[in-house]
């Protein structure tokens, strides 16, 4: 468990809010510190935003990622994960945004850019504006405390980077937009963003000491009845096309536009009116030692594999580096036989590990009982 303090010492650590100047120059330095951030993490080689892997010396996380183009044309997948996020030891932000419409690797790339920047600024600002006691009354209090946090700086930033691309000179968001499935860990704490259909599993060992997977967010289409309700509310539509029953998609009211399979996503500006939000579903988990692993994926794995097959296919990789890779190519091959006739999607994954593989334990215990031996000696 995170201690409140710890939060603290990692904002001053990182940006401070200057007095004196209004709140948009505030946040706009925050934003560009953030930025600057995120530059010296890619350039210390914290941040990975391509297929590869994030392991630190002092941290037992390890990342892995893979994507893969579809038969559609250009990849419209990102991911990102950022090691040592706000300068914390303790920190890794996991990102993964799936792009559609023209403009959909464009719009996910920014999302990618902008998400982890506006939210570390959020999550500053948050902190520097809290009036609960540093030394909070019970470990409860603090994690709902931690939590509540975390969750109003990712409502903050899906509203005010939806807005940043609405209003953006260079990029096309009217009809393109992004999933965005983001989480945070801190410490053994677990925090969750979902907008979208991008999907994010946990792997744990049940009592009987057998892996099994925890979906930690939904799947937000138009047919789950709440989100349907809200659209038909706002006016728009929601309905199947004759040649694809089950699929159900968003229209405007009077328009053949945009038949968006999502009712959340952040973009798609010709449907925010009708019913379509960029609000995320903000969750949170205590890791325990059972947790294992998690994976963040795209559709495109979760089109043709399910909960448990995700879970065997990772758990079963003896090669940690090769983890999201494996699960890639098992989804790819699943897509041949499974959607035979239909163009394969572009299929992403991040698996992020929480504890060193067995042998490393071993290596450390082993380090540890040496280096106390040489003391003695």
């Amino acid at each position: 468990m995170v201690l409140l303090p710890s939060l603290f010492d990692g904002l001053a650590r990182s940006v401070s809010m200057k007095k004196g100047k209004n709140q948009n120059n505030e946040m706009d330095g925050g934003r560009e510190a953030a930025e600057s951030m995120a530059k010296d993490a890619k350039k210390n080689e914290m941040m990975l935003c391509s297929s590869g892997t994030v392991n630190s010396n002092k941290s037992n996380d390890f990342a892995s990622i893979c994507s893969k183009k579809g038969q559609k044309g250009t990849n419209q997948d990102s991911a990102i994960v950022w090691e040592k996020f706000g300068c914390q030891e303790d920190m890794i932000f996991c990102g993964i945004f799936d792009g559609h419409g023209s403009w959909g690797h464009i719009v996910a790339k920014r999302v990618k850019k902008s998400v982890p920047a506006s939210l570390l600024c959020n999550w500053q600002k948050a902190l520097s504006l809290t009036s609960l006691p540093r030394q909070l009354d019970t470990e409860f209090n603090s994690t709902f405390h931690h939590f509540d946090i975390w969750k109003q700086s990712y409502l903050k930033t899906y509203a005010d980077v939806d807005l940043e691309l609405k209003h953006h000179p260079g990029i096309d968001a009217f009809r393109s937009g992004t999933t965005a499935l983001t989480i945070i860990k801190q410490g053994g704490h677990l925090v969750i963003a979902n907008v979208g259909d991008s999907r994010a599993v946990l792997a744990t060992t049940s009592d009987d000491g057998k892996l099994v997977p925890l979906q930690l967010t939904v799947d937000f289409k138009p047919n789950i009845p709440e989100e349907a309700e809200r659209i038909l509310q706002c006016n728009g539509r929601v309905f199947c096309l004759r040649d694809e029953p089950g699929v159900y998609r968003v229209w405007t009211p009077n328009g053949d536009t945009p038949g968006l399979a999502l009712s959340r996503a952040i973009g798609d500006h010709c449907v925010k009116e009708f019913g379509l939000i960029s609000v995320p579903d903000v969750t949170q988990r205590n890791i325990t030692n059972n947790d294992q692993f998690v994976i963040l994926a795209t559709d495109g794995v979760w089109d043709v594999i399910s909960n448990e097959e995700a879970v065997e296919i990772v758990s079963s990789t003896e090669d940690r580096e090769k983890s999201a890779k494996k699960l890639v190519q098992c989804a790819m091959r699943a897509w041949k036989y499974k959607k035979r006739g239909i163009a394969m999607d572009d299929i992403s994954a991040i698996c992020l590990f929480f504890h060193p593989k067995l042998s490393q334990q071993v290596n450390f215990v082993k380090a540890s009982a040496l280096a106390k031996m040489a003391k003695l000696g």
